[in-house]
Parts: C-alpha cells; sequence; structure tokens
C-alpha cells in the first residue's frame, strides 16, 4: 500500500465507567478492525471511562502508566501492528494542581482528557491535552462542567505518522476553527476529532462543524464517537464519520451502537483540494 493511500477504521464505542471494562469492550472491535485491512485505528473520546460521577471516578481513574485500558491498547497495537489513536483517556494530570475556591477547601487534583498516539511497537508517539473544555448548559437542560475535574491543555500538536501529519482535537475543540486552522498550516492533512457529543448539539452541529472544519483546512477529518447511554446517565450520539478534503461525507455511521467505520484516504484529494481552494495561503491582517 502506497503511504499516499490509507487504509483507517474509526471505532464507535459506548464505554463502561471502568478502564478493565472499557478495554474488554473495545478489544473485539480493534481486533475486526485490524482483521479487515486497517492500518490506523481511531477510538472515541474518554475511551478508557465514561464516568461523571466525581466519588466513582476518584476511584478509578490512574496514571496514565498506570491505566489498564491504555496498557492494553498499546499491547494489541504492538501485537496486531497497527497504528492506535486513543481518542483520549481521562488521567492523572501528572501535577500536583490544586482547586481553591470557597466552595471547596479541600479540592483535589483535576485530571487531564488526553490524547495518546500508539504505534506499532506499541509505544506511545505523541500527546495532546484537550485545549477548550466543554463549559454549557445543553437545550436538554443538562448542566456540563467539564473544567470542574478536567486541567485545560495549553499545546496544539500535530503529530508525525507515515502518511503525514495528523492534527490532534476533542469533541468540544471543534468549535474553535482556529485551532484547525493553525494545525493545517502547521502540516496536518488529517485531523482527528474523537468525541463523546451530547445528542441535542450532535444532532444540531456534529455534521456541519465536522463538514467546515475539512473545508476550511483541506484535510480529511475522521471522527470517531460514543453512542448510546452509559452507567453515568449520559446519552452520547454516536454517528461516526470521515470527512474528504473537499468536505465530502466519505463514510459514516447512522446510529449510536459500537460499531467499525471504514474508509479509505487518498491524500492526493489533500493536495488537490488546496490547489483549488488555497484559502490557507490567504490570510490577511487585519483589525476591528
Amino acid at each position: 500500500m502506497s503511504a499516499d493511500i490509507l487504509n483507517v477504521a474509526l471505532i464507535q464505542t459506548r464505554t463502561p465507567a471502568h478502564p478493565a471494562e472499557a478495554l474488554e469492550h473495545a478489544r473485539p472491535l480493534l481486533m475486526q478492525a485490524a482483521s479487515n485491512g486497517a492500518q490506523f485505528i481511531l477510538l472515541p473520546e474518554c475511551a478508557n471511562l465514561m464516568e461523571a460521577r466525581k466519588e466513582q471516578k476518584a476511584l478509578v481513574v490512574t496514571g496514565e502508566d498506570e491505566d489498564v485500558f491504555i496498557r492494553g491498547v498499546r499491547d494489541l497495537a504492538k501485537q496486531m501492528r497497527v497504528e492506535i489513536l486513543i481518542g483520549s483517556a481521562i488521567v492523572k494530570s501528572g501535577v500536583d494542581e490544586r482547586e481553591h475556591s470557597s466552595s471547596d477547601s479541600g479540592s483535589a487534583m483535576r485530571n487531564v482528557n488526553r490524547t495518546l498516539l500508539v504505534n506499532t511497537h506499541g509505544d506511545i508517539v505523541a500527546r495532546y491535552d484537550k485545549i477548550h473544555l466543554f463549559d454549557a448548559d445543553t437545550p436538554d437542560g443538562k448542566v456540563y462542567r467539564e473544567s470542574a475535574s478536567v486541567k485545560p491543555g495549553e499545546q496544539a500538536v500535530v503529530a508525525t505518522t507515515p502518511w503525514g501529519g495528523l492534527g490532534l482535537s476533542i469533541c468540544y475543540d471543534v468549535r474553535f476553527a482556529h485551532l484547525y486552522r493553525t494545525l493545517a498550516k502547521a502540516g496536518a492533512n488529517m485531523i482527528a476529532v474523537p468525541a463523546a457529543f451530547t445528542v441535542p448539539t450532535g444532532r444540531a452541529h456534529w455534521e456541519v462543524l465536522l463538514r467546515t472544519r475539512a473545508i476550511e483546512t483541506g484535510c480529511f477529518v475522521l471522527a470517531p464517537a460514543q453512542g448510546g447511554s452509559h452507567a453515568d446517565g449520559r446519552v452520547t450520539y454516536g454517528h461516526s464519520l470521515v470527512v474528504n478534503p473537499w468536505g465530502e461525507i466519505i463514510a459514516r455511521l447512522d446510529h449510536d451502537r459500537p460499531a467499525v467505520l471504514e474508509a479509505q484516504l487518498d491524500f492526493g484529494e489533500v493536495a488537490a483540494a488546496r490547489q483549488a481552494l488555497p484559502s490557507l495561503r490567504h490570510d490577511r491582517d487585519f483589525s476591528v
């Protein structure tokens, strides 16, 4: 297979609330994707656990090196000789950063929501901590405050892969167009958007945002998603999809069930889209 052609697989999961259970949930899907010829497999956001309840989360979140899901995926990547993107894992930040507020005098260390790129040797070769955290009151009456337990990242990342630059982002990041333009200008020819979108925002915005990010960057956009009802009461949208650099959806799941979504990327399409619409070269300074 040419380095200009890539067989990808996106894993849509309904991740449980414990890393060990999450690994057993994801393992057969990962193995199915590899057996079907995928060279690069992407998992969604919160792939190691879906748990928003503070007390329960505190019992299962560990450091990156101790997390059984991360260790298991690294072993699988090595065994199957594929690259795997852990769309994100919730792990301890490794920094003794304490929250200090009048409402929480005992405050605890925050976690990070971290993407991990694992190569065919099982090594972690890139990391990205989610920059934009989901603090929102959604139309269904739910309140989300990701920043209460997660420390935001500060560094955009374009990872090196055998097929070119991979821009890293997570879920709510997709609403911040400047991040994606930065990733494209820094060498990305594909961008990952692993997610755990809510159902109301997913129905309204998921597809249009992902297509827009592809169009404005001239990149392939790869968006593996969580889907369905989770142990902590959250319900996620699913509908994983792949968008080409012209903004066309070339693969999609039309449901929220666990599944494997396969696509073939031809990176010649990146050059063609950017030649036809060279907007990445047309930025100008302006004032307001």
